[in-house]
């Protein structure tokens, strides 16, 4: 509750003046009837000019009070909302900051819908409780005890059996508050599912639509559907019956107030000025009894959310800086693994076991070998993208875990495999990997890469939007786009993930004359199938799920007869 309090703290002086305005709406909502009684009781029964006066003055005031409600409520309405967008604006921007912290692993644990609906629905929610909770509180807490005094002040006899069905309303409403929150925890659930449904199925609808398997996922995206709709039935079930039952017993109050207080009337207890202001005072009571009914809705779907919230505010970055790390510079870009062990959760085989490698400064290195070997793994674990089970890796003869991720992941230019370019322009995309380059190193960076060209023949050149992710574009000009991105960060340390992989055959040999000139001076990692592009390089790893089964030179792994050789003769057969 410290935490979900902590969020007013930006805007008390807002806070404050709302609860001030939500006080002003309350005591003008408990004095009107009070002026109507005066009028009817005192006035009305005299005939003098002092009378009409009074009637008049009191108009008036009643007229003033009538203005500052309005003036009040619609302040509450304006700025009360407005702290509590700007609340959810900053509950958003906490979590989107955490999720960047997070690591791989939490991503390859959770699915992107669900992360999405709770930054999205879920902190709406939350904002509707940060505004609603404390303004419903307090109209209903201060009406409910004035009308009650004042109710009680009337006629007691009467007041009593007014007030013996609050204790029934009470238990009612707390058992259906209950079983409203289950059902709105499980809906909230369930249209992240969707959610997740969705984004899966829109990011492969290429793939959907070129195996014609629309109806495959229509048959997934019902199914959600159908859980979600299940999950708002017991919702709206729980909700109708809390709203509904309250709504009775407020009318069965009403009957029995208007039966007692026509005996009281005929018995001479009370008078009709009276009953009256008594009817109107149920009106007032029964408001705030609906007040708190909107606020346990309002309240159970904020908490709900809030939970929701916290469960990933307080997933703990498995990956991030000590309190000491230190700052990497003046990189020279040798690196070695040292009995580095690695696995990607608790139970599983070992991906990495007892890897020893050193990579001298500049060393052009290409990893080869089966799929499942994990030669991406070994390279993930250099910027620390996962961290290693056991062993350590250093470079420059400094353990990364003692460094500053920031630090770290500068000096290293990671092209992957899997290419994403965001949506935007060229230009846009280029700069992503030096944010503060100008337009001239861009397109240094492009002719590197062998992309100017193309660029060049696109409808807006540069300026071109090349739709999300990328998906105007070619799979070889994404390639090269990205590879532009590194060519322009130009880190010590460069890694590539079957970076022309995508790349038809004269790309392919244009990439690889900007890869060699990359590479000059610098300490690069190549990972490859096709062992074509990785011949020129000066010392060739073959891992397998032994570890470390061969290296050296193309022409020595080749005069091996080893696993590289026939590897390298099955692609040549092919």
């Amino acid at each position: 509750m410290k935490k979900f309090f902590s969020y007013y703290k930006p805007y008390l002086g807002l806070f404050c003046a709302d609860m001030i305005c939500a006080f002003m709406v309350s005591a003008i909502t408990l004095a009107l009837p009070l002026c109507i009684r005066y009028i009817t009781k005192n006035l009305l029964e005299t005939d003098t000019p002092d009378a009409l006066n009074q009637i008049y003055m009191m108009g008036g005031l009643m007229l003033a009070l009538v203005a500052l409600y309005t003036a009040c409520h619609a302040f509450i309405d304006y700025q009360g909302h407005m702290m509590g967008a700007l609340m959810e604006r900053d509950m958003r921007n906490e979590l989107f900051e955490h999720y960047q912290k997070l690591s791989f692993n939490f991503y390859d644990e959770h699915r992107t819908g669900q992360l999405m609906t709770r930054i999205s629905s879920d902190s709406f929610d939350l904002s509707e409780l940060y505004h609603h909770g404390p303004e419903d509180l307090v109209i209903s807490l201060l009406n409910f005890m004035g009308a009650c005094i004042i109710l009680v002040s009337i006629n007691s006899q009467l007041a009593m059996i007014t007030l013996v069905f609050l204790p029934i309303m009470t238990v009612y409403g707390c058992y259906f508050s209950r079983k409203m929150r289950i059902a709105l925890r499980k809906s909230k659930d369930r249209i992240g599912d969707i959610n997740a449904q969705v984004e899966d199925t829109l990011a492969g609808i290429r793939v959907v639509t070129s195996f014609m398997n629309e109806e495959i996922e229509k048959k997934k995206f019902s199914y959600q559907n159908s859980r979600f709709v299940d999950s708002r039935r017991e919702g709206y079930k729980s909700e109708a019956y809390f709203y509904n039952g309250l709504i009775m017993l407020t009318q069965l109050m009403t009957v029995a107030v208007v039966i007692f207080g026509g005996v009281s009337i005929v018995k001479g207890s009370l008078d009709l000025a009276d009953l009256l202001t008594f009817l109107l005072y149920i009106g007032i009571l029964i408001e705030p009894i609906q007040r708190l009914g909107n606020f346990m809705r309002l309240y159970q779907e904020g908490m709900t959310g809030f939970e929701r919230f916290m469960e990933i505010l307080e997933v703990e970055p498995d990956i991030q800086d000590t309190a000491d790390a230190a700052e990497l510079t003046h990189v020279q870009g040798s690196i070695e693994f040292k009995n580095v062990s690695f696995k990607y959760r608790e139970g599983y085989d070992h991906v990495l076991k007892n890897i020893s490698l050193h990579i001298k400064v500049g060393e052009y290195v290409a990893l080869v070998g089966p799929s499942g070997a994990g030669k991406t793994t070994l390279c993930s674990l250099i910027p620390r993208f996962y961290e290693v089970n056991q062993g350590e890796i250093l470079i420059d003869g400094k353990n990364i875990n003692g460094l500053s991720l920031r630090s770290l992941r500068k000096n290293i230019g990671v092209v992957q495999q899997d290419v994403y370019l965001f949506a935007g322009t060229v230009l846009d995309n280029i700069r992503y990997g030096k944010r503060d380059a100008s337009d001239e190193e861009i397109i240094l960076a492009a002719k590197k890469a062998n992309a100017h060209n193309f660029i060049m023949t696109l409808p807006n050149g540069y300026a071109t939007d090349i739709g999300q992710r990328g998906v105007k574009l070619s799979g070889g000009q994404k390639q090269r786009l990205s590879i532009a991105r590194v060519f322009l960060k130009d880190p010590p340390i460069i890694i590539f993930d079957e970076a022309t992989s995508a790349l038809d055959n004269e790309s392919e040999k244009a990439v690889q004359d900007s890869l060699e000139k990359l590479t000059e001076n610098r300490t690069t990692l190549v990972i490859a199938h096709r062992l074509s592009t990785v011949k020129h390089a000066q010392r060739i790893i073959v891992l397998t799920d032994k570890g470390i089964d061969e290296q050296g030179t193309h022409e020595e792994l080749i005069a091996l007869e080893g696993i590289y050789a026939n590897l390298y003769k099955m692609q040549l057969r092919l």
